[in-house]
C-alpha cells in the first residue's frame, strides 16, 4: 500500500511522532492507522503523545562558543529536576554544539545526530526521560571577539540564564562583565536604533497619556517626553543602561574606556515567556480521575 503524506501528517498529530517514525509505522502496518499507532506504542514512541499537552517551562539554556560564532539554545522540561538529570544534559549539549552548523531553529531540528534529526532525538528522550521536552529557541552572534556567561549554571556551559556578547576590542574579562551586566539587567536592544519601533512608539504613547492625565499643556507635554523617553532608553538599551559594575558610567562609556566596541548580545533565559497554567490539587485529583 502506498503511504501519502497526509497519513504520516495525521498518523504524527494523533501521536506526537517524528516524521520518519511515523512512516516506518505505516509501512510496517501496510498503512493501518490503528495498528501504526499500536506500534509506535510498542516502540515507546508513542508515549511523547500523552506527555504533549503539557507545560514545559523549565530546562536549560546552554552556551557555545567556536572562534567568532556563539550560539545559545533552550530546550524546556516540565520539572527543575529533569535540568539536574545527566541524561538531558548530555542532549542539550549535543544539541548546544550542532548549532554552531545551524542558520535557524528549523534547520537545527532537522540537523543530523548520529543518524536521527535534533527533533526525532528530542523526542525519543520524551519517552526515555518521561516528561514533555520542547526545543523551544536558538540564538546566535559572530563578531571579532565572542564572550559567553551562564547564570545558575547546572554543568559546564549551560544553567538558568546564557548569554553571548559579541565584540570588537577590549579583552574577554570585559565582555565577561558586559555579559554579567546583561544577564542581570535583561535589555531589550543593543541601542536605541536596534529596538523595536513598535515599543518605542508604545512607550511614547503611554507618556503622552500620562503627562495629558497631569492637565499640562501640549507644548509642556512636548517637552516632558522628550526626558521621559531618554530615561527609558537608559533602561532598556545596553549601551545607555548604568553599568552594574561601575553605575555612573554607562555600558556604553566603560566600553569606550576599555577599548571595546560592543556589536550585538543574546540572553536567553529559561521559561522566558511561558505562561503556566496553575491548577489547584482538588482539579488535578479531577482531572486524574476523568483519565
Amino acid at each position: 500500500m502506498t503511504i501519502t503524506a497526509s497519513m504520516v501528517k495525521e498518523l504524527r498529530d494523533s501521536t506526537g511522532a517524528g516524521m520518519m517514525d511515523a512512516k516506518k509505522a505505516l509501512t510496517e502496518t501496510d498503512g493501518d492507522m490503528e495498528a501504526a499507532v499500536d506500534w509506535l506504542r510498542t516502540k515507546g514512541l508513542a508515549k511523547a503523545a500523552k506527555k504533549s499537552g503539557r507545560t514545559a517551562a523549565e530546562g536549560l539554556v546552554a552556551v557555545v562558543v567556536d572562534g567568532g560564532r556563539g550560539v545559545a539554545v533552550e530546550v524546556n522540561s516540565e520539572t527543575d529536576f529533569v535540568g539536574k538529570n545527566a541524561e538531558f544534559q548530555q542532549m542539550v549539549g549535543v544539541i548546544a554544539k550542532a548549532a554552531l552548523s545551524a542558520s535557524d531553529l528549523e534547520s537545527l531540528k532537522a540537523a543530523d545526530l548520529g543518524g536521527k534529526s535534533v527533533a526525532e532525538t528530542v523526542t525519543d528522550k520524551i519517552a526515555t526521560i518521561g516528561e514533555n521536552l520542547s526545543l523551544r529557541r536558538m540564538a546566535a552572534v559572530e563578531g571579532d571577539t565572542v564572550v559567553s556567561y551562564v547564570h545558575n549554571a547546572a554543568a559546564g556551559g549551560m544553567g538558568k540564564i546564557g548569554v553571548l556578547v559579541a565584540m570588537t576590542g577590549g579583552d574577554v574579562g570585559f565582555g565577561r562583565q558586559v555579559a554579567m551586566h546583561i544577564a542581570a539587567t535583561s535589555p531589550a536592544a543593543l541601542n536605541e536604533a536596534e529596538l523595536d519601533p513598535a515599543v518605542i512608539e508604545k512607550e511614547k504613547q503611554v507618556q503622552m497619556d500620562i503627562a495629558r492625565e497631569s492637565g499640562k499643556p501640549e507644548a509642556v507635554i512636548e517637552k516632558m517626553i522628550v526626558g521621559r523617553m531618554q530615561k527609558f532608553m537608559g533602561e532598556v538599551t545596553l549601551l545607555n543602561q548604568p553599568f552594574v559594575i561601575n553605575p555612573d558610567q554607562t555600558v556604553g562609556q566603560a566600553a569606550k574606556e576599555a577599548g571595546a566596541t560592543i556589536t550585538g548580545f543574546v540572553r536567553l533565559e529559561v521559561g522566558e515567556g511561558i505562561v503556566v497554567e496553575k491548577e489547584d490539587f482538588a482539579a488535578e485529583v479531577a482531572k486524574a480521575a476523568r483519565g
